[in-house]
């Protein structure tokens, strides 16, 4: 199989030469370049949170509590919701790849097709997929919302206090008209990064911060002459930040000639029924996916809070740490979808290959030195989030102690996203779907529930719960990819 193959991957822009002896280096350079930006862009989406929950926290602890359980609804449909607009990333990327497999394999495509010259016919695709992305928001918009509208009844049946479910349903009603363009949002950063352009995504992100704090500032405490809204305002600002984002990033993907010249809103109206259902075959699996892993988490917060108040305090600071670290081996498995795409779309599964294993390679090594930090200074650490006092000793106690679990799983948590994403650039998004549901819901859950209750290690049995699932994803994803990207292309 190898002597049949050249290193198409080393077309892809500065470049990786046909000589091997510096692949692996250059194919890091490759994948920085491109991961940078993308952890970066995913640390700005955080920075809006956190902005929220600040300014909220100021105007009321209720205030804080009702959007922490409006966005865990918002959060739910969102996940759901966006497994379609980042299938148009793997799918633009091998389209690229095709492209960059040479003359002749383009020209045969032609002549088969006896339709559009090469380079037409890839900006035809491409925008095509992006058209049908747009297209699947505004389809899956719909019960997406009827399920926001439904907020109230939804935390009621749950448990939760009604008046405390009443205000949620108050900032969801401000908030929920930004799904929509969030997830159009995806799909415009998708379209860029697989375009090797991951940068005008994280200019406009950066925008869109200030855009949210500033309006958080105005609605929610009625400055610059607008009422003070509370609740609904916070909702609102951040509603119109999704907006924002959206409009920008359209504006962006029509004025820079790399992505111009794709006419992405050409025939805007038209359907392509292939294309919509390749999108929801990849994209579908892949929302689900990620509703598996932050159920897991979210389920792991709830046994928390049965377990006791401190408990909760302490798992809430220490769950913090690992997931703003876990935004660089994102931003380089979003990388590495979009490197293997382009590899497997020219048809050169060694270059599929080299780019997969450079990714779990460098997540693993990032992941390894964030481990360290978190065993040398977890006290430290945790007290950013909570003073260190007496009144506060138990908490951090058990927050020191689930820190040096997230130490422990640093490591197979960044080898499971580069994984994952990995595979969604070889298109394979069902097999992962099915791994990640058995290796966080029939493995870590119940390994959490054993280990905390019956065993009574109590929080830190949920935390050792949580590392033996991401080690099960980690150990079972890695392997598919090894044997799927051993295949022919």
């Amino acid at each position: 199989m190898g002597s049949r193959m050249t290193d198409h991957l080393a077309d892809l822009g500065p470049v990786i030469p046909a000589g091997r002896h510096h692949a692996w280096l250059l194919e890091a350079r490759e994948l920085l370049r491109l991961a940078v930006p993308m952890a970066a862009t995913q640390l700005a989406q955080m920075v809006i949170l956190a902005t929220d929950t600040i300014m909220l926290g100021h105007f009321s602890n209720r205030a804080l509590a009702a959007a922490a359980l409006g966005n865990t609804i918002y959060f739910m449909c969102w996940l759901l919701g966006s497994g379609l607009p980042m299938a148009v990333s793997p799918v633009i990327a091998h389209v690229q790849g095709a492209h960059i497999a040479g003359p002749r394999r383009a020209s045969r495509a032609n002549n088969s097709t006896g339709a559009l010259a090469p380079k037409q016919r890839d900006q035809r695709e491409v925008r095509i997929a992006v058209r049908m992305g747009l297209w699947s928001v505004a389809l899956i918009s719909l019960p997406l919302l009827a399920v926001l509208i439904f907020t109230r009844p939804i935390l009621t049946a749950l448990g939760q206090e009604p008046m405390l479910a009443s205000d949620a349903a108050i900032f969801m009603s401000g908030l929920a008209w930004g799904l929509p363009f969030a997830m159009a949002f995806q799909v415009l950063r998708s379209f860029s990064t697989a375009l090797s352009r991951a940068v005008p995504p994280l200019v406009v992100m950066g925008a869109a911060v200030l855009w949210n704090a500033g309006f958080d500032y105005a609605l929610i405490f009625g400055h610059f002459g607008f009422p003070k809204m509370g609740l609904y305002g916070a909702g609102l600002a951040s509603a119109s930040s999704n907006i924002f984002s959206f409009v920008a990033m359209l504006a962006v993907c029509l004025a820079v000639p790399a992505l111009k010249r794709y006419r992405i809103l050409h025939r805007l109206w038209q359907w392509h029924r292939q294309s919509f259902a390749e999108l929801f075959r990849l994209g579908l699996p892949i929302g689900i996916t990620m509703v598996f892993e932050v159920a897991l988490f979210n389920g792991a917060a709830l046994a928390m809070g049965v377990i006791g108040l401190s408990s909760l305090a302490a798992h809430q600071i220490a769950i913090t740490i690992p997931s703003l670290t876990f935004m660089i081996p994102l931003g380089i498995g979003l990388a590495a979808t979009v490197r293997v795409g382009m590899a497997a779309g020219a048809g050169d599964a060694i270059a599929a290959r080299r780019a997969g294993f450079t990714a779990i390679g460098m997540a693993a090594l990032f992941m390894c030195c964030a481990a360290l930090v978190l065993l040398l200074w977890p006290r430290e650490i945790a007290s950013l989030w909570l003073p260190d006092i007496p009144e506060n000793a138990d908490v951090l106690a058990l927050a020191v102690s689930f820190l040096a679990v997230a130490a422990a799983f640093q490591l197979v948590d960044g080898i499971q996203v580069a994984a994952s994403m990995s595979l969604r650039g070889l298109k394979d998004a069902r097999g992962p779907m099915w791994l990640a549901g058995a290796s966080y819901w029939l493995a870590g859950a119940p390994m959490c529930l054993i280990l905390a209750f019956p065993l009574g290690l109590k929080g830190f049995g949920i935390w050792l719960g949580l590392a033996f699932g991401l080690l099960i994803a980690a150990a079972t994803l890695t392997t598919r990819f090894a044997i799927l990207s051993k295949k022919p292309l």
